[in-house]
């Protein structure tokens, strides 16, 4: 498709979706209690409708009127074994998370993807898994999927250091450590985003959180509950940095979702000057109205412990560097390299081919500011935030400079099937 370019600005307020994490854990937890739990403001995107999807083949009636999500739980005992193999799309999230579910069931499962998963490690996670007593394989010594997991109601607790900074991981960990005999004891890397230890709460569970140490008590049991869900930051960081490069522009976005574990972003921001205002904050559903307005940005560097909190907005963040005076040096993320595609090569590469100077390295990027940007033709390797980068840089590209194309842009649909229709409203 033919992206839109050379805006002259743009101007509005949007609700972004939900947020693609939240939205995973409240069909799996919801799925998990006992009862009838409503979930409001879910996201609708390819990858929850997965997670939805697999939910269903495992015996939990879920149902979708539009303005809620009906999810009638039957609890870790009340899982079914499938009758077919267990399709994740192109969901890392989906897969990782409902291993750590299928470790504590006893029967066989046979989980699969789209060509992109096909091509992500799961050995972070079948590691772990198998020191607690779960037979779990997939293809090559890194285990990619498909991955065939046999449960045991006999799951052994876990004393584990993760070697990675992974929220996926550590999450597929507890969801294990829940069904094990005894305490298990969960040490990370670094801080990651922590919805999952929110919602154990929110669904009447115990977790002990000290600092990076959790521990969690097996055989708990979960209640239904009610969940909102917040407008997803992820999704909201596209338009975040479009209203700070695209001259004379304006954005109002409504419902963010800021987390403490996924603010980094908001942080990058303000070190490099970014114009950002943080209003109408809900401390309970911890959610804000973030507005942005055209900047005057300034290089700064990206690493260690803020990493977590933003590596999937590095992306974009990237793009951001780009229009920033100096250079901006991103490192510690090596975790980019085993996403939907490599991210450290494809991002450098796509925004060098519409002019930007970018240096990939082990762990991230050297990104020299401010370019030119110019037309190119950019294919998304099915990966979604390639995707609306892309967009969102071609908004910078002038009408001397060239068309930008954008092939596989279906892949967007994964977590924000109405992007373009809200990009389009901004330039209305």
């Amino acid at each position: 498709m033919k992206l839109q370019t050379n805006a002259a600005g743009l101007r509005g307020t949007l609700k972004v979706p939900g947020d693609k994490s939240i939205s995973h854990r409240s069909i799996m937890f919801g799925a998990l209690a006992i009862g009838t739990t409503k979930v409001h403001d879910i996201l609708r995107g390819e990858d929850v409708l997965s997670t939805m999807a697999v939910f269903r083949e495992l015996g939990v009636r879920i149902e979708d009127n539009g303005y809620e999500v009906v999810v009638h739980g039957v609890g870790f005992d009340g899982l079914k074994a499938p009758q077919k193999r267990l399709d994740m799309g192109n969901s890392g999230t989906s897969i990782r998370l409902i291993s750590g579910v299928l470790a504590g069931q006893p029967f066989t499962s046979e989980m699969f993807g789209d060509d992109s998963l096909s091509k992500r490690p799961m050995d972070r996670v079948t590691i772990p898994l198998r020191q607690m007593g779960v037979d779990i394989s997939g293809e090559t010594d890194r285990d990619l999927p498909p991955l065939k997991i046999t449960g045991t109601g006999n799951l052994k607790p876990i004393t584990y250091q993760l070697p990675v900074a992974s929220a996926q991981v550590k999450s597929a960990l507890i969801f294990a450590a829940l069904q094990a005999d005894g305490e298990s004891v969960i040490t990370e890397k670094e801080l990651t985003r922590n919805h999952t230890e929110d919602m154990i709460v929110q669904f009447g569970g115990e977790i002990s959180v000290n600092g990076k140490e959790i521990r969690v008590r097996g055989g708990q049991q979960f209640t239904a509950t009610e969940v909102t869900v917040p407008g997803d930051i992820s999704s909201a960081a596209f338009f975040l940095v479009a209203g700070l490069i695209v001259p004379n522009s304006e954005i109002v976005l409504k419902n963010v979702g800021i987390n403490e574990t996924r603010t980094g972003i908001i942080d990058v921001i303000q070190a490099m000057g970014g114009d950002l205002t943080i209003s109408d904050v809900d401390e309970l559903a911890k959610s804000a109205t973030l507005t942005v307005r055209t900047s005057e940005l300034s290089a700064t560097e990206i690493a260690g412990d803020i990493i977590p909190r933003l590596i999937d907005e590095l992306p974009v963040i990237a793009l951001l560097a780009t229009q920033a005076s100096g250079t901006t040096v991103i490192r510690d993320a090596e975790e980019l390299k085993v996403k939907e595609t490599d991210r450290i090569q494809v991002v450098a590469d796509m925004l060098n081919s519409m002019g930007a100077d970018i240096t990939p390295t082990d762990d991230g990027m050297i990104i020299k500011g401010k370019s030119r940007l110019n037309g190119a033709v950019i294919n998304t390797q099915g990966d979604h935030r390639i995707g609306m980068t892309a967009a969102v840089a071609s908004l910078l590209v002038s009408d001397s400079d060239g068309d930008v194309d954008l092939e596989r842009s279906e892949a967007i649909k994964t977590s924000y099937p109405s992007f373009f229709d809200d990009l389009a409203a901004l330039m209305a």
